[in-house]
C-alpha cells in the first residue's frame, strides 16, 4: 500500500527477510532453523570423522591413516567455515571431534582402550586436536569482523588503488627533513 492513501509506510512486505549482497543484489536470508541443523551437522561430521577414525587409524603403513584422519578433520574445519561463512561453522566440526575422542581414548573400568599408546595413536590424537584447533582459529582469522571489514574494503576498490591508509604509511618525507643532522 501507498503511505499517501493511509497505508503503512515502511519497506515492502517480506523485505526484512532479505539482505543486500556484495553485488548489491537482495538475497533471501537463511531461515534460523536451517541455520541451526547446518551447524549440527557440521558437529555430527566432525563426530564422525572421529568415530571412524578411531576404529581405522591403525590401518595401512603406521601413522598414514592417522595423518589422513588429521587432514579430514582439517578440510572439515576449514570447509565447514567457509560453507556456513562463519567462525562457528569450523568451530562445530572440531568440538564434535574432541569429544568422540575424548569420550572413546578414555580407557574403560576393565582397562582396555581403543586408540593404544602407539606412534599411529599417538599421530591421530594430537595431530588431530592440532589439526582441529588449526582449523578453529582458520575460521575465527576468516570470518572474525576485522576479517570480513577489511574484505568488504578491499573489494569495494578498485584493482590497483592503495588507499589512503597506505599512502598514509608512506609518510611525505617531511620528517625526515626537518631533523637535524647528526641526531
Amino acid at each position: 500500500m501507498d503511505s499517501t492513501r493511509g497505508g503503512p509506510a515502511g519497506p515492502p512486505p517480506g523485505a526484512g527477510d532479505r539482505g543486500a549482497g556484495a553485488d548489491g543484489y537482495l538475497e533471501p536470508r537463511t531461515p534460523r532453523g536451517v541455520t541451526v541443523a547446518g551447524y549440527l551437522a557440521l558437529c555430527l561430521l566432525g563426530a564422525l570423522v572421529a568415530l571412524i577414525g578411531t576404529f581405522h587409524y591403525s590401518q595401512g603403513p603406521a601413522p598414514l591413516a592417522a595423518v589422513l584422519f588429521d587432514l579430514a578433520i582439517l578440510a572439515t574445519c576449514v570447509l565447514g567455515s567457509v560453507g556456513m561463512r562463519s567462525a562457528l561453522g569450523g568451530v562445530f566440526p572440531a568440538a564434535g571431534w574432541f569429544v568422540v575422542t575424548l569420550i572413546l581414548s578414555s580407557g574403560s573400568a576393565d582397562g582396555s582402550v581403543l586408540i593404544t599408546d602407539t606412534t599411529a595413536g599417538k599421530w591421530f590424537l594430537f595431530g588431530g586436536a592440532v589439526c582441529a584447533a588449526a582449523g578453529g582459529v582458520y575460521a575465527f582469522a576468516a570470518w572474525s569482523k576485522p576479517s570480513r571489514d577489511h574484505r568488504a574494503k578491499q573489494s569495494a576498490r578498485p584493482h590497483g588503488d592503495r588507499g589512503a591508509e597506505d599512502r598514509s604509511r608512506q609518510g611525505s618525507g617531511s620528517a625526515r627533513s626537518q631533523r637535524r643532522p647528526g641526531r
